[in-house]
Protein backbone atom coordinates (compact mmCIF):
# COMPACT_ATOMS: atom_id res chain seq x y z
CA UNK A 1 0.00 0.00 0.00
CA UNK A 2 1.21 3.48 -0.90
CA UNK A 3 0.49 6.51 1.24
CA UNK A 4 1.00 10.09 0.11
CA UNK A 5 1.59 12.97 2.48
CA UNK A 6 1.47 16.53 1.21
CA UNK A 7 2.77 19.67 2.84
CA UNK A 8 3.65 23.25 2.07
CA UNK A 9 0.36 24.96 1.41
CA UNK A 10 -0.69 28.17 3.07
CA UNK A 11 -1.65 31.81 2.68
CA UNK A 12 0.58 34.09 0.64
CA UNK A 13 0.28 37.51 -0.92
CA UNK A 14 0.11 37.99 -4.66
CA UNK A 15 3.59 37.76 -6.12
CA UNK A 16 4.81 35.50 -3.36
CA UNK A 17 6.11 31.95 -3.44
CA UNK A 18 5.27 28.59 -1.93
CA UNK A 19 6.78 25.15 -2.25
CA UNK A 20 4.60 22.07 -2.05
CA UNK A 21 5.93 18.61 -1.24
CA UNK A 22 4.39 15.19 -1.61
CA UNK A 23 6.08 12.07 -0.28
CA UNK A 24 5.12 8.51 -1.07
CA UNK A 25 5.70 5.93 1.65
CA UNK A 26 5.25 2.20 1.84
CA UNK A 27 7.16 -0.70 0.38
CA UNK A 28 7.33 -2.89 -2.66
CA UNK A 29 6.69 -0.30 -5.31
CA UNK A 30 8.42 1.99 -7.75
CA UNK A 31 7.11 5.45 -8.57
CA UNK A 32 6.79 6.54 -12.16
CA UNK A 33 4.89 9.63 -13.28
CA UNK A 34 4.08 12.22 -10.63
CA UNK A 35 1.55 14.99 -11.10
CA UNK A 36 0.10 18.00 -9.34
CA UNK A 37 -3.55 18.88 -9.81
CA UNK A 38 -5.56 21.70 -8.36
CA UNK A 39 -9.23 22.41 -7.86
CA UNK A 40 -10.68 25.79 -7.08
CA UNK A 41 -14.18 26.20 -5.64
CA UNK A 42 -16.80 25.77 -8.32
CA UNK A 43 -14.26 24.76 -10.94
CA UNK A 44 -13.15 21.49 -12.47
CA UNK A 45 -9.95 19.83 -11.37
CA UNK A 46 -7.01 21.04 -13.44
CA UNK A 47 -3.73 19.28 -14.21
CA UNK A 48 -1.01 21.72 -13.23
CA UNK A 49 2.23 19.87 -13.88
CA UNK A 50 3.63 16.43 -14.58
CA UNK A 51 7.08 14.90 -14.26
CA UNK A 52 7.74 11.49 -15.77
CA UNK A 53 9.94 8.77 -14.36
CA UNK A 54 12.64 9.99 -16.72
CA UNK A 55 12.36 13.57 -15.52
CA UNK A 56 10.45 15.05 -18.46
CA UNK A 57 8.17 17.86 -17.35
CA UNK A 58 5.13 19.59 -18.73
CA UNK A 59 2.93 22.36 -17.42
CA UNK A 60 -0.46 23.91 -17.84
CA UNK A 61 -0.25 27.11 -19.86
CA UNK A 62 -1.57 29.07 -16.88
CA UNK A 63 1.52 28.25 -14.77
CA UNK A 64 4.32 28.02 -17.34
CA UNK A 65 7.27 30.14 -16.37
CA UNK A 66 6.05 30.48 -12.78
CA UNK A 67 5.83 26.92 -11.42
CA UNK A 68 8.52 24.23 -11.42
CA UNK A 69 7.92 20.55 -10.75
CA UNK A 70 10.81 18.39 -9.58
CA UNK A 71 11.36 15.05 -7.89
CA UNK A 72 13.74 13.29 -5.55
CA UNK A 73 13.63 9.64 -6.50
CA UNK A 74 15.59 8.54 -3.45
CA UNK A 75 12.87 10.01 -1.26
CA UNK A 76 9.91 9.22 -3.54
CA UNK A 77 9.02 12.87 -3.26
CA UNK A 78 7.67 15.37 -5.76
CA UNK A 79 7.86 19.12 -5.32
CA UNK A 80 6.04 22.05 -6.83
CA UNK A 81 7.84 25.37 -6.56
CA UNK A 82 5.31 28.12 -7.15
CA UNK A 83 6.58 31.63 -7.81
CA UNK A 84 4.84 34.86 -8.80
CA UNK A 85 1.63 33.53 -7.34
CA UNK A 86 -1.65 35.10 -8.40
CA UNK A 87 -5.07 35.10 -6.72
CA UNK A 88 -6.31 32.79 -9.48
CA UNK A 89 -3.83 30.16 -8.25
CA UNK A 90 -5.95 29.77 -5.12
CA UNK A 91 -7.08 26.15 -4.93
CA UNK A 92 -6.63 22.85 -3.17
CA UNK A 93 -3.57 21.19 -4.65
CA UNK A 94 -3.37 17.40 -4.86
CA UNK A 95 -0.46 15.23 -5.83
CA UNK A 96 -0.98 12.09 -7.86
CA UNK A 97 1.51 9.30 -8.45
CA UNK A 98 1.66 6.25 -10.66
CA UNK A 99 3.41 3.20 -9.26
CA UNK A 100 4.31 -0.31 -10.25
CA UNK A 101 4.43 -2.88 -7.49
CA UNK A 102 6.78 -5.82 -7.13
CA UNK A 103 3.92 -7.95 -8.41
CA UNK A 104 3.79 -5.76 -11.55
CA UNK A 105 0.48 -4.25 -10.59
CA UNK A 106 -0.15 -0.66 -11.63
CA UNK A 107 -1.46 1.73 -9.06
CA UNK A 108 -2.57 5.34 -8.96
CA UNK A 109 -2.64 7.23 -5.68
CA UNK A 110 -3.78 10.66 -4.51
CA UNK A 111 -2.59 12.93 -1.75
CA UNK A 112 -5.03 14.40 0.75
CA UNK A 113 -4.73 17.88 -0.69
CA UNK A 114 -3.21 21.08 0.60
CA UNK A 115 -4.85 24.50 0.48
CA UNK A 116 -3.08 27.33 -1.31
CA UNK A 117 -4.60 30.77 -0.88
CA UNK A 118 -3.20 33.83 -2.65
CA UNK A 119 -4.45 37.19 -1.47
CA UNK A 120 -4.56 40.22 -3.74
Amino acid sequence: QVQLVESGGGLVQSGGSLRLSCSASGSGFRVYAMRWYRQAPGKQRELVAIITGGGITNYADSVKGRFTISRDNAKNTVYLQMNSLKPEDTAVYHCNVEVITIGLQQGNYWGQGTQVTVSS
